[in-house]
């Protein structure tokens, strides 16, 4: 019974995700949704831990807790990754929109209200707190930093709105034009959003082959239980077996962290 549960949690993690629904879901949808961290795939794994717990042996719960602690981790990384992709997208369709108003004239605060109304989700807060600021006669590069804190720890777009807020004041500082000063600030970001885009396809093929190398042992089990070998009930009895499952369920994941950490710091 925990060999199939653990079958199912492997499932769970080399499953496909379903990037045709997020490419149909609104960006104002996104930047809410993807924030939910549990989902119906991970709440179902780990109610399947619950039981695995329950009624199996220790070694086995035990196993299962490691393959339901990496499913976790690599669902959370995707969704923080998912956000701040969707959140660099609505940044830089609100600095076009800003960009666009201040070189025919606009006061900075139609601008930021202009680019709050195009953006979503975080740098749409931003932008209508520069607005804000803007319209009571401060400088807006306060609104954008009060953002930029706003997502401080997150792995979001806080980076990218302290870089706007320098440029900003810089402008204001020495008179230099806003809008060349936020147009180079986007040419920028666009060129590291595609800079990193390039390399994450590149590191596509690697992760793949790290998460089928991290399944193969399930198959090896499969097969010598098909051909009478029964390691299935070596592995569940305890004892040696028991110790090996753990060692080889903790060595598997292991190895796909391992190699998440290498192709995501090559990404960085």
């Amino acid at each position: 019974m925990t060999a199939a549960l653990i079958l199912v949690a492997l499932a769970v993690l080399s499953a496909p995700s379903a990037s045709a629904t997020r490419r149909l879901t609104p960006m104002s949808a996104r930047a809410t949704s993807t924030d939910v961290v549990p989902t119906a795939a991970v709440v179902a794994v780990l109610g399947v831990l619950v039981v695995g717990v329950a009624v199996t042996a220790p070694t086995a719960g035990l196993a299962l807790a490691l393959v339901v602690g990496t499913v976790v981790h690599r669902v959370r990384r995707t969704r923080r990754d998912r956000r701040r992709d969707d959140e660099i997208r609505s940044l830089l369709a609100g600095l076009d929109v800003a960009v666009a108003d201040l070189r025919v004239g606009a006061h900075p605060e139609s601008a930021c209200s202009a680019a709050a109304t195009e953006s979503s989700g975080l740098p749409a807060e931003a932008f209508r707190s520069a607005a804000a600021t803007a319209r009571l006669g401060g400088s807006a590069a306060h609104g954008l930093l009060t953002g930029a804190r706003r997502d401080a720890g997150r792995d979001g777009v806080a980076v990218d709105l302290d870089r706007i807020a320098v440029a900003w004041r810089i402008a204001e500082r020495h008179g230099v034009p806003l809008a060349d000063l936020l147009d180079a600030t986007r040419t920028d970001l666009l060129g590291r959003k595609r800079f990193r885009a390039r390399v994450d396809a590149g590191m596509a093929g690697a992760r793949a082959t790290a998460t089928v190398l991290a399944c193969l042992p399930v198959l090896g089990i499969a097969l010598g239980q098909m051909m009478g070998a029964h390691p299935i009930g070596v592995l569940l009895t305890g004892g040696i077996g028991g110790v090996l499952l753990v060692v080889g369920t903790s060595l598997a994941c292991a190895g796909l962290a391992w190699a998440d950490r290498i192709t995501r710091r090559v990404a960085a």
